[in-house]
């Protein structure tokens, strides 16, 4: 493919300051045909919509304004799920199941072991473990205990939905292993400075303030996780490996026919989402609290504060001190998965690569990287990316990122989402309700 033709079609777009750049294309009309869904993923595609809203009986829904006034409600619209949103619609009380999702949900990728408590979360002793046999020192040193910190929304202006301003809590949840390896909630305060009316909640509080504080993170949970775990760190960033590599690596470059089968339907897929998600009149600004002005925000803190190391599962598990946690399954089968493309991307890289030097004489390697640099995380050094190749193994790595980023990660962050939000109570878009709440306040 003629490099001109290549930087004709494959142009880049800013789609706002502080974010990385896309795809400049006004609708998926718009995109060269060979990044466009076949025939048969667009009747796929369209399939799996209308049956999918009309199995959940919300044809009609979308438009309402009506609050729900009684979980029976919620009921009779999810009379269709599969064994797993069942057993959530059945166990979303539970403290035990309040844990379990922060290693197994659809969002693992805020939970990490705790050394010492943050200033502004003043737990202490006599809330956690009143009368009982720990202390909060001792399990921190015995790395019993973990923190999940929703910082990133700190400060926002949510959405006005239906003319009705909405709330967002920034959370910080602090979480105990116990003897039988549950991960327990034993500390939730719902903003980032400490008050009189920010207290904390804990599992002794009454039933509905403590399920209120509950609450209110699993709906903070929604929104960081579909800007940031979801949207950012897969989708968004595919589309920057891929639009670098459609400008920068012919076809019959070894690199393209790698990653051409990972990033398929990446271009237009995204187009969609701005179209019709993120866009100003779409679903996010429609019915998310993070909808709007806050969504750009959240971008933006989150594009600031990634790392390369958080985008490898080896590192970011080492990282975030969650080698020996028990029953951490998105761990567990994510290093396997790293492991296999590894292994294979090292073949068939050290193959065509007999040295260093040919890779960094490899210009069509040089720009793909270059790019993405440039363009996906602005030309910050502070993220670690790297701005060109020096050897193999510096390839072979930042190719197995692309290419879990663009499976496995995606898959992980993207497929629990109806299995796990299904049941609105327990992963609610947005709030109507302040969380700056006194204890005794929830009935």
């Amino acid at each position: 493919m003629d490099p001109d033709w290549r930087n004709k079609y494959y142009q880049w777009h800013l789609y706002g300051e502080g974010m990385p750049y896309c795809m400049k294309a006004k609708t998926f009309l718009s995109l060269p045909s060979e990044v466009r869904f076949s025939r048969t993923k667009t009747a796929e595609f369209a399939y799996d919509l209308v049956t999918g809203m009309g199995e959940m009986k919300l044809w009609g829904l979308a438009d309402s304004k009506e609050n729900w006034t009684d979980l029976d409600h919620i009921k009779a619209i999810l009379w269709t799920k599969n064994s797993l949103s069942g057993r959530v619609q059945e166990h979303w009380k539970e403290d035990a199941f309040f844990g379990y999702q922060f290693l197994n949900g659809v969002n693992p990728m805020l939970i990490r072991r705790c050394s010492a408590l943050p200033n502004n979360f003043p737990v202490t002793d006599e809330m956690v473990f009143s009368g009982g046999p720990y202390t909060l020192v001792e399990e921190m040193k015995k790395g019993n205990i973990f923190l999940c910190d929703y910082k990133l929304l700190d400060g926002l202006t949510p959405n006005i939905i239906d003319g009705k301003q909405q709330y967002m809590a920034a959370p910080l949840v602090l979480l105990h292993k116990t003897p039988h390896d549950e991960l327990m909630p034993v500390a939730i305060q719902l903003n980032q400075t400490p008050a009189g009316d920010n207290p904390i909640f804990l599992p002794t509080d009454s039933e509905y303030d403590w399920l209120m504080a509950k609450i209110f993170v699993r709906s903070a949970d929604f929104n960081l996780h579909e800007i940031n775990g979801h949207l950012l760190r897969t989708h968004l960033l595919a589309e920057v490996f891929t639009v670098s590599l459609m400008r920068n690596v012919p076809r019959e470059h070894l690199l393209h026919k790698l990653l051409v089968p990972h990033n398929r339907y990446t271009l237009e897929i995204n187009v969609l989402a701005r179209n019709h998600l993120i866009s100003e009149n779409g679903s996010f600004s429609q019915f998310v609290s993070s909808g709007g002005e806050a969504l750009k925000t959240i971008l933006k803190r989150s594009l600031s504060s990634l790392t390369y190391s958080s985008l490898c599962i080896p590192e970011d598990i080492t990282e975030r001190g969650l080698e020996a946690v028990p029953n951490f399954y998105y761990r567990d089968d994510g290093l396997k998965l790293w492991d296999i493309i590894q292994r294979f991307v090292q073949g068939m890289l050290s193959f065509h690569y007999e040295s260093n030097a040919e890779v960094w004489k490899d210009e069509h390697l040089q720009d793909w990287i270059s790019e993405i640099f440039k363009y996906g995380f602005i030309s910050r050094s502070s993220t670690g990316i790297p701005q060109s190749f020096t050897t193999v193994a510096e390839l072979v790595k930042f190719v197995t990122m692309v290419i879990f980023t663009c499976s496995g990660q995606h898959s992980a962050v993207n497929t629990g989402q109806y299995d796990y939000g299904g049941w609105m109570s327990q992963r609610s878009n947005h709030n109507a309700t302040s969380s700056t709440n006194q204890k005794g306040d929830n009935k």
